[in-house]
């Protein structure tokens, strides 16, 4: 590659790729993705339920990130208690086959790289 072509990956912010990967590469993101496409509409405590470990707090963050891409939708509902339930957007079911691809080379290859950890820690 020429410095040219390895300019356009310097700047997070005008880089697609690196701006697309720093929103969604977190530890959360990808989890409320793929549980979001199982349950097609869930609530915030049917997500947190499902994924046990993450905090309320991290919760939020993560699906105000999805919904500020237009990944994710809220719908808050006018009654007592609010009933808010999240959905995927048509964006947020285009990238699901890309994130398919990434879970299956994931399940594929995690004992091989769990193995190269081992190696490499000793």
């Amino acid at each position: 590659m020429d410095e040219k072509e390895l300019t356009k990956y310097s700047n997070a912010e005008q880089c697609p790729v690196r701006n697309v990967v720093d929103r969604i590469g977190d530890k959360w993101s990808l989890l409320v993705l793929l549980l979001l496409e199982e349950g097609e509409v869930m609530r915030f405590m049917e997500i947190q339920k499902t994924i046990e470990t993450i905090s309320q707090k991290m919760l939020t963050v993560t699906l105000k990130a999805l919904e500020a891409d237009g990944l994710v939708k809220r719908t808050v509902y006018p009654q007592i208690p609010p009933k808010v339930e999240y959905k995927l957007t048509e964006r947020g079911r285009s990238l699901l086959p890309h994130l398919h691809g990434l879970v299956a080379w994931a399940v594929e290859n995690m004992s091989n790289i769990e193995e190269s950890r081992k190696h490499f820690a000793s």
